[in-house]
Parts: structure tokens; sequence; C-alpha cells
């Protein structure tokens, strides 16, 4: 019974499982101000971004790790090989979502099957991917979420099996 609640729970699409209450996914507009983005990121890893919250388009994301590299200290030696990454605070260089965002993002579609974005999350290494439909955000799936629905799916099934 489990082999089979494992393969059913693959053939699942994203949108049976994924956040679609996007007042509780961390969306921003591209223009927000970065003490916003650190208020939000205190109780968050990461925050969509949008260009605007009507829209929904997404074009970027911030994570802990962003945050990270504009909060370090910079040290700009001139025999630095390359483009050196300018986003810093302590030079003034961010000020804005759009300062700070990743743009290359890895998305998801509603109608894809649960077993093909556990692929790309592990390929990738990432912990939720947003869900996207037209270019628009319209919820997201994490790891953390899948968990809870495959537990909760087990615990449903070992009940059902015993009596």
């Amino acid at each position: 019974m489990k082999n089979h609640l494992i393969t059913n729970f693959y053939e699942l699409p994203v949108e049976k499982l994924m956040n679609n209450h996007l007042w509780d996914i961390p969306i921003i507009e591209k223009n927000e101000d970065i003490i916003n983005i650190l208020n939000i990121l205190s109780g968050r890893n990461h925050i969509w971004v949008v260009n605007t919250k009507k829209k929904k388009e997404l074009i970027g994301v911030i994570t802990e790790h962003d945050i990270l590299t504009t909060l370090s200290p910079k040290d700009f030696s001139p025999y630095v090989f390359g483009v050196p990454d300018i986003r810093s605070l302590q030079h003034g260089t961010v000020k804005t979502a759009e300062d700070i965002m990743s743009t290359k993002i890895i998305t998801c579609k509603p109608d894809e099957k649960i077993i093909d974005i556990l692929k790309r999350m592990r390929k990738y290494q990432l912990r939720r991917l947003p869900v996207v439909k037209n270019k628009k955000l319209t919820g997201e799936i994490t790891l953390h979420r899948l968990i809870q629905k495959y537990y909760k799916a087990t615990q449903y099934y070992s009940l059902e099996e015993e009596g």
C-alpha cells in the first residue's frame, strides 16, 4: 500500500498541493524599500518579487543568501579578476528589491507532476518553487509543504490498513 501511496503522490499535479493563498506568501513589488525587505526576511526565508501586485508578474526572488551578500563588508581589491559584486548596504548601492533580487528563477507550472518538481528541486538544490501560469505568480510549492502532505497521507492510509 505504501508503494502505491508514493506512486500516486508523485503523479499529483502541483495545483493540488501548492499554497495558492497569495496573502500568506511573501510577495513584494520591485520598488520595495530595503528596510521593508529586511523586516519581512526577519521572519521568512525568501520573498518573491513581482513587477506590480496587481499584475503579479514574477521577476525575481530575494533569499537570505542575497541579504548575506549585501550585509557582508566589501573589500574591492584592485587585483580582482572579473566583475566584483557591488551590491552593498555599506556602500549604499542597495536601496530597493530590484537592486538585490536574483532574476534567474526556477519555476514550475500548476499542471506539472510532483515527481517532476521534486527532481527539479533536487537538481538545483531548492526548497521552494514559485508556481507560475502565463508569467503570473499563482502560488508556491515548498519541500516543507510536500513533507506535510505526504506525512498526512501516510497517517490516513495506515489507519485505513489497520481497520
